[in-house]
């Protein structure tokens, strides 16, 4: 950004983008994911020493932002954005070696958030217009093997400590890398990834491309091997849950704060017992004298339903395209580059839950949100209606991409690689919130989709937190009163309490296992918003403008949750 001599002074701004600027050539992934030109042909160093290289980086950021906060004096930075910048700084860095310190690279096997998942998620985000496009893919291509050897480095130096992953996380992820290999007819997603050159590529190219991608797919079938053959072997024993210690560690990474998980657990069963009376009386709407599950099951077979993936897809795309048009002008204020989206299906061995990746910092990537099929060919609209809210309009797109927007005027740090799951899953959430709030879940179905999804996020909190440190069931869920949590009750809950098809569940456990406090940042960052938009609401009184507090909110940038409520009261 160029400073003029009427500019504010950004000192901590521009430390922080020169971080990620740093960063992203430590992780070319970042680069790609945001559009960044840079080692778009090379991927991270995935070993312990790569951990290493990230971790000075972040040490020397720190000593420099303590000059920064020395130099500010004791009443600190004037400028409000300057202010919101170094406390996340400081806060996120803080975070991340508290991750590394606790050795948590040594044992990243995870079904949605582990290394080899990000390697292949960021060859869809690159582009694939051009014969030079697949060049950049095909030299990226062949640096596959390296990262997946350098992960396991990585894993054998956590075995060697007597550090693992839970024989389940490593089982689940071997399984998906066989799903990898089962595509396009057993040739390997890698493989079957090639197969989208451009039919004038020349030869020389297409020869690299097609040497590159087997041995890609070689190479995750090697390591798939090694899980089950080594290293699972060495991981029996280990404990699914990991405890309060970790956990706490976990809890701060992904909600930017120090939580009291007694009062987490104890509110999150106090949402369970909400959302579950206000479904059963939208249940009797729908299917009365009927169960929730009675009713969802109802709404599977009677509801809409769309048939084929492609269809789905465009289903999809309109539900987003209606939602921009409806909501553009009338309750937010969105710049053109924000109002295109795109509906995508995401690729086979996904994990089962949907998600959204941003656009590039130019736009010339748009957000997409992306749907795992898990090889169904129908698809039930009343749970996807409020899912599509979250990940797209006015969830997840808004939020990403208007951060993109102001990237210049805030910082790239503020609006990319410095968030909170907490503040961004608590917005999406949010986000449904309000579509309940302004009429949209009027379809057949949708609200109790809406509310079932709401119950799902309850339910994380309980069976989080319970899992991970072995708390005692509450009464209010009988079949379980006098147990502590398991992986295997915690699904038993799930399939009570939930709409959602049991593998589907299945790979929501296994998430939460590899990534403690990461499924309760959605309730609790809901909770955040609201309770910030309440305090500002009752600021202003009638002198409230919603319009204007959505945009303001969402111009903001990634806060924490020791942050979220009070700087949205303010607004």
């Amino acid at each position: 950004m160029t400073q003029t001599s009427d500019s504010p002074a950004r000192p901590v701004r521009d430390a922080a983008d020169a971080f990620v600027d740093q960063y992203a050539d430590l992780d070319p992934l970042t680069a790609t994911s945001l559009g960044l030109p840079k080692r778009q042909a090379e991927l991270p160093d995935l070993s312990p020493a790569g951990q290493q290289a990230r971790d000075d980086l972040y040490r020397a950021t720190l000593a420099a932002l303590a000059v920064l906060e020395q130099s500010a004096g004791p009443a600190g930075f004037a400028d409000a954005d300057e202010r919101r910048c170094a406390r996340l700084l400081r806060e996120r860095l803080q975070s991340r070696l508290a991750v590394s310190e606790a050795d948590e690279h040594l044992r990243a096997v995870s079904n949605i958030f582990g290394p080899p998942q990000e390697v292949r998620g960021t060859f869809l985000l690159m582009p694939a217009g051009t014969v030079d496009d697949w060049a950049v893919i095909a030299a990226r291509l062949g640096r596959v093997p390296d990262a997946l050897t350098q992960y396991r480095e990585s894993l054998t130096e956590g075995a060697r400590r007597g550090l693992y992953a839970a024989p389940r996380q490593a089982e689940t992820v071997a399984g998906q890398f066989a799903d990898w290999q089962g595509t396009g007819g057993g040739q390997g997603w890698f493989t079957d990834f090639t197969t989208g050159a451009p039919a004038d590529a020349p030869n020389s190219l297409l020869s690299d491309l097609a040497a590159a991608s087997g041995a890609a797919d070689a190479a995750v079938a090697a390591l798939g091997e090694w899980l089950v053959t080594e290293y699972l072997p060495g991981a029996a024993g280990t404990p699914d849950g990991v405890g309060e210690e970790r956990y706490l560690i976990g809890a701060r990474r992904w909600n930017g704060a120090e939580l009291d998980l007694a009062e987490v657990y104890d509110w999150g069963w106090s949402q369970y017992r909400e959302i579950l009376a206000d479904m059963r009386a939208e249940v009797e709407q729908i299917l009365p004298g009927a169960t929730p599950a009675q009713a969802m099951a109802h709404l599977d077979v009677h509801g809409e339903v769309v048939d084929g993936v492609d269809a789905v897809r465009d289903r999809l795309q309109q539900l987003m395209d209606e939602a921009m048009a409806s909501l553009a002008g009338t309750h937010f204020d969105l710049a053109d580059p924000i109002k295109v989206v795109e509906a995508r299906i995401a690729p086979p061995g996904s994990a089962a839950a949907p998600y959204y990746t941003g656009p590039s910092q130019d736009f010339s990537r748009p957000g997409r949100t992306w749907l795992p099929t898990r090889g169904r060919t129908q698809f039930p609209m009343w749970n996807l209606y409020s899912t599509w809210y979250h990940e797209g309009v006015p969830g997840h797109h808004l939020q990403i991409a208007q951060w993109r927007y102001l990237a210049r005027q805030l910082s790239l740090y503020q609006t990319s690689i410095g968030g909170v799951s907490a503040c961004s899953e608590g917005w999406a959430l949010y986000a449904e919130r309000l579509m309940d709030e302004l009429g949209f879940l009027s379809a057949p179905g949708a609200r109790l989709g809406y509310l079932d999804a709401q119950l799902m996020r309850a339910v994380r909190v309980i069976v989080d937190v319970g899992m991970h440190l072995r708390l005692p069931v509450a009464d209010h869920w009988a079949p379980g009163a006098g147990q502590r949590w398991t992986p295997e009750l915690a699904l038993d809950f799930f399939v009570a309490h939930s709409g959602r098809p049991r593998d589907f569940l299945e790979s929501e456990i296994v998430r939460y296992l590899s990534a403690p406090g990461q499924a309760i940042s959605y309730k609790l960052g809901e909770r955040s918003w609201l309770a910030g938009r309440a305090a500002a609401q009752g600021a202003r009184g009638a002198d409230f403008d919603l319009k204007a507090w959505h945009m303001a909110a969402l111009s903001l940038g990634a806060l924490g949750l020791d942050d979220l409520s009070a700087e949205l009261a303010r607004l």
